[in-house]
């Protein structure tokens, strides 16, 4: 039982965590490039988008740890969990360092679209952790109409 535990733990904590880690690295390298651009009248503080995130990565892996532990972790729905954590990875290595913002705005699209995929996978599972992973494809949504404004302004 011990030994389960521990391992849910690993599974769920540390791909979340990698996830995370690269989209911060990624992020961080085009940080100055990206305080350059031209942003709309009505654009986030700066400490809201690593908030709202820091959310998400937290009711995600609990979310992973819980259906890890009640056995409800599917295949499909890992699989959806491993999309959306590359796509995340993905647009954050395309919109920041490599400065592409069309190509990130197809890729934030897609992670959005599989971002309610997720949830509707959840829902299926759990309403409660459906209800609390809400924030996620929501905030993607968000997201992508800023990608979209970065994209047209500059």
């Amino acid at each position: 039982m011990q030994k389960d535990f521990v391992k849910d733990i690993f599974l769920s904590f540390a791909p979340v965590a990698l996830v995370a880690g690269l989209g911060s690295l990624f992020s961080q390298m085009g940080m100055e490039w990206y305080d350059q651009l031209q942003k709309p009248d009505q654009w986030l503080p700066n400490f809201v988008i690593p908030l709202i995130w820091s959310v998400i990565y937290v009711v995600g892996a609990i979310i992973i740890f819980r259906l890890l532990q009640t056995k409800r972790m599917e295949t499909s729905l890992a699989t959806l969990f491993i999309i959306n954590g590359v796509l995340n990875v993905l647009w954050c290595l395309v919109f920041f360092t490599l400065r592409q913002r069309f190509l990130a705005m197809i890729i934030i699209t897609t992670n959005a679209i599989f971002a309610w995929l997720l949830l509707g996978g959840i829902f299926k599972r759990n309403k409660l952790f459906a209800g609390l992973l809400l924030i996620y494809p929501i905030w993607l949504n968000i997201a992508t109409t800023l990608n979209l404004a970065t994209w047209i302004l500059n």
